[in-house]
């Protein structure tokens, strides 16, 4: 949680500390917004206001102020109105969901909102409510995430954000965004351990029963949980080639002449069907391999990285840190499903 990735100097800016000794943290909801984005950051800041001093006062608002409906079904009612909502704000976050561009295309809901923004300590968003934030302008000439699947439309829509799909959570100067749903946990978290430390925020995450400590920049996503893009077939076939032999001869030639086409069309196959190269894509699957030997088998580090075709613990340790933001020994012990050690282990 205390890598929250940086990408510009300088404080968030002075602590704003309400009148009864609590940050004021403001959550913007909509007709059709993520429940869990809602949920996630009011039930830690709750946990916090408990716990610490000074606390948090959470408050809901919607534009109209009257009661929305979650795209989940379940409505709420906010606390109030988004345009009667007046210094000071230590922390205003707005939730993502379905209903995220007809927010965006709300002209006095964006701009209620850049007035805000204005004058709060922190801005944040959560999964696609960075839409709204860059709606307002707030993203221009930063690097910003969202979820991955939006990714491509955010920064298409918005070419003056540098939008970044991988992290779970990015921070710019004192603007944060979050990548898909749950992720909304671990920027909450952040911002806590931030406020008050990582004790703090361990013992929150302990209470709620959720990972803890994940790197800011871990991949959002397993290449385990998307299936090969089914659109180009010879792509779809070396990629079940790669998943199932990561050990293997992997080069951009050899794949190449395995599909019998040359090294260049390759890439340029790659590039438009999984967005990547021959070369990172097999890199990333085999870090994704290793991780599941790693947290499902005893196997030694060593034997890890050669069964994953890394020619060695160091080799893997540089692309496990490269994709997960971690080592494998640290993301081992974080993981491990109930198997026993192995007798000897090499030290990455």
């Amino acid at each position: 949680m205390s890598r929250i990735l940086r990408t510009m100097a300088g404080s968030p800016g002075t602590v704003v500390v309400m009148a009864g000794g609590r940050r004021r943290v403001v959550i913007v909801g909509y007709p059709d917004a993520e429940l869990l984005d809602i949920a996630c950051p009011s039930d830690v800041f709750d946990v916090a206001d408990r716990l610490a001093r000074p606390g948090y006062a959470v408050e809901l608002v919607s534009f109209t102020g009257r009661a929305f409906r979650c795209q989940s079904g379940l409505t709420l009612v906010p606390h109030g109105r988004l345009d009667r909502v007046r210094a000071p704000v230590d922390t205003l976050i707005v939730a993502g969901g379905l209903g995220h561009l007809d927010a965006a295309a709300d002209a006095r809901l964006v701009e209620c909102l850049r007035r805000l923004a204005g004058q709060a300590r922190r801005v944040c968003s959560v999964c696609t409510g960075a839409t709204v934030l860059a709606a307002a302008g707030l993203l221009d000439g930063r690097r910003a995430t969202t979820h991955w699947l939006d990714a491509r439309r955010l920064a298409a829509a918005y070419p003056a954000v540098t939008v970044d799909p991988a992290p779970l959570y990015v921070r710019d100067g004192n603007v944060y965004t979050s990548a898909g749903v749950t992720s909304a946990l671990d920027l909450s978290l952040a911002l806590v351990e931030e406020d008050h430390g990582p004790a703090l925020a361990r013992r929150i995450a302990r209470g709620l029963v959720t990972y803890l400590q994940r790197p800011a920049n871990q991949a959002q996503v397993s290449l385990f949980l998307a299936a090969p893009p089914p659109d180009h077939q010879v792509v779809a076939d070396l990629a079940g080639h790669i998943a199932a032999h990561p050990a293997a001869d992997l080069g951009t030639a050899a794949l190449a002449a395995r599909a019998g086409v040359s090294a260049r069309q390759l890439s340029r196959l790659f590039e438009a069907h999984l967005g990547t190269s021959p070369a990172r894509y097999v890199r990333t699957v085999r870090t994704e391999v290793a991780a599941h030997l790693l947290s499902g088998t005893p196997l030694p580090l060593s034997a890890v990285a050669h069964r994953c075709g890394f020619g060695s613990t160091e080799t893997l340790r540089a692309a496990f840190v490269d994709h997960f933001g971690t080592p494998p020994s640290a993301y081992r012990r974080l993981h491990q499903r109930h198997v026993q050690p192995p007798a000897r282990s090499a030290t990455v």
